[in-house]
Parts: structure tokens; sequence; C-alpha cells
């Protein structure tokens, strides 16, 4: 109690000092998005085995809404709070190691800015790894990359980010373990969150990191659990450009008494036709052989969408193919296995 009573007072603190240093009105601002899809998969059997091992398109031959987000932000000077919530097996599926209304907090954090070069937030925030995001309308493809399915998703916990000129930054935070907003047990170990970044006029590259030590929490049984990767992105021209992705997680399971590991690359190539279309192929290569969290497998997955835009709205038409070094897909929807699987969606996003 006298932890949680110190902390209120010096966020308290921090907070009317920021407010009275700016005595204008604050600024509201809303968005917002809705998706849905419809995505069919000859092999998928429509009930159990949708041959489908990726985030929020675990359906087949069925229109289904993916989710209705709502983001709000509030700023006052150097003081801002933002609450972004979805609903939907989108929203559903980000939130999975939360419970009850919790799964509908995508995040909720304050933030505050004493100068140009320092920001501090607190809160529940997206992941700062990886090259994916949530809201479809921020993404080039509507399907998800095993990299992204596989985390992590959000940290709930404090950061900071430092500006260090020279288009170069610094994020450190600490926050719970990964995509767990409130954990039962006090206990569970803190995820040390860094971010070093780059970013120019057509290039950015940021390296990152998400990990912990020396503590054993359930999901999974471990002594550690640690995770880098490297995002860049390079724009070619105003009609090209192209995005990279790469990271590798790494436990030591303590019930196994072994080390595990997955790694993924992947490769965004994007190209804008008109005002209104573009084409985005991803190619990605996953390994889950020294790990088996759901594959056991090598996959090399191949993905184009298309990007059909009108204002807010955004039709996007995916055909994508996975192919294993393994069985691990359905052929024909009775269960009879195969290496690959051919999948196609139609997903119609709409954001405001």
């Amino acid at each position: 109690m006298k932890k949680i009573t110190a902390t209120a007072i010096v966020l308290n603190a921090l907070f009317n000092t920021a407010m009275s240093q700016d005595s204008t009105k604050g600024t509201l601002k809303v968005s917002g998005s809705v998706d849905a899809y419809y995505r069919f998969n000859p092999g998928a059997d429509g009930a159990s085995f949708k041959n489908n091992l990726t985030s929020f398109t675990n359906s087949n031959n069925t229109f289904q809404l993916g989710m209705a987000s709502v983001k709000a932000e509030y700023t006052h000077g150097k003081v801002g709070v933002v609450a972004d919530l979805g609903f939907g097996t989108r929203a559903e599926e980000f939130s999975y190691a939360d419970e009850g209304t919790l799964q509908a907090v995508k995040q909720a954090y304050f933030y505050y800015s004493p100068s140009d070069k320092v920001k501090f937030t607190f809160g529940k925030f997206g992941t700062h790894v990886g090259y994916e995001l949530l809201d479809p309308q921020l993404n080039k493809n509507y399907s998800m990359s095993y990299m992204f399915t596989n985390g992590p998703f959000s940290h709930t916990g404090v950061k900071a980010d430092f500006t260090l000129g020279g288009g170069a930054g610094l994020m450190v935070g600490i926050a719970n373990p990964i995509d767990v907003t409130a954990p039962e047990d006090g206990n569970t170990p803190k995820t040390i969150l860094f971010q070093l970044s780059k970013v120019s006029s057509n290039f950015s590259v940021f390296l990152n990191y998400a990990g912990y030590f020396g503590a054993k929490i359930q999901m999974p049984t471990a002594s550690s659990f640690n995770q880098v990767g490297l995002t860049a992105s390079y724009t070619v021209s105003d009609k090209f450009s192209l995005g990279y992705d790469g990271t590798i997680q790494m436990v030591k399971d303590e019930v196994a008494d072994q080390s595990k590991s997955w790694w993924g690359s992947a490769l965004y190539a994007n190209l804008t036709t008109s005002s209104n279309f573009g084409l985005t192929f991803r190619g990605e290569y996953f390994s889950d052989k020294k790990y088996g969290i759901k594959t056991g497998t090598n996959i090399l997955a191949a993905t184009l969408s298309g990007n059909y835009k009108v204002g807010g709205f955004i039709l996007v038409p995916e055909i994508r193919l996975d192919n294993a070094n393994a069985e691990i897909f359905s052929k024909n929807g009775i269960g009879d296995p195969t290496k690959t699987s051919v999948s196609a969606l139609l997903a119609a996003i709409f954001s405001f």
C-alpha cells in the first residue's frame, strides 16, 4: 500500500507540474477503424482445422468481423493520455493473456515530455519488437507473419524515449512479463525493454530487445527469455519501397531442462501503381525446429496483397502460399496431410 501511495503522489505531482506550465486548453483526437474479411482455403475443413497457423485469420469459407476499434488521445501541454479500445476476435487474440474487460484494452497509457528530447510513457502499449502492427490499416498485408504471431504483442510498464540527435533515438523500459497486463503474482519477472534507432528521410533501422533472466514463469516455465530483432525500411522512390523484419526468440525451459529458440526473417516489397492502388509482396522464412511452439518445422510463406484506397476505405485482395518441410497442413478438408497450404482472402477496412 505504501508503494502504491508513493507512486500515486509522484505521478500526480508530475501531472500537475506539466499542466501548470501550459494553461491553454488541451486537444482531443479521436480515431478508429472497422475491418472484416472473407477467407477461403481448399484444405480447411471449416471447423477444427483452418490450415492457418498465424494470427487473426483463423476461419474458412465464412465472412468474419476482425475488429471494431476506437482510439482517443488527449494532449495538454507536455502531458497526454491515450485510451485505445478494440472489440472482436482480432482484439481478443491480441490480448490473449488477459480476461474479461481487459481484453478490449489494446493500449491505455499516459505520457509526459519534460523536453522535446525526452518522453516518459506509463501504462499498456504495443510492442516495439517487429515490423507489423495490430491495426489492419497500418499494414499492407492483411494476414499476419509468423514472427508477429509468436510475439510479443504488448507491454505494460514504463519506458523512456530519448532523442539523441542526427536522427538517432534510444528507448529503455521495464514492464510485466510480455503480453500480460495484470499478473496475479507480483513476484513475476520484469521484462527489460530496449530500442536503438536511426531514422532519415528515406531510410530507417531499429534494433530491438525484450527479455528477462534469473526468474521462472509459467508460460513458458523458463529461467530466461530473450528476444532480439531488427527492422528496417528503405524508400527507393515514390513508387517503390522495401521493408525488412528479422528476429530470434530464446528461452531456457526449466521443465524440459533445455534451451529453445525460434527465428524468422521477412522481406516486404511495396509497389505503388497509382494514387489509389498498390501491391505488397511479403516473403517470410520461419524456423521453429528448435522450439516447437506450433509447427516444429521450417516454413516458407509468400503473400501478395493489393491495396485499393478511396478516402478512409481500403480493399485488400490477397493470396498466400505456405510451404513447410513437414506435413503440417491439410490438403482436402478431411485431415489428409500435406506440406503446402494455399489460401485467398478479401478484406475491407475503414478507418477515420
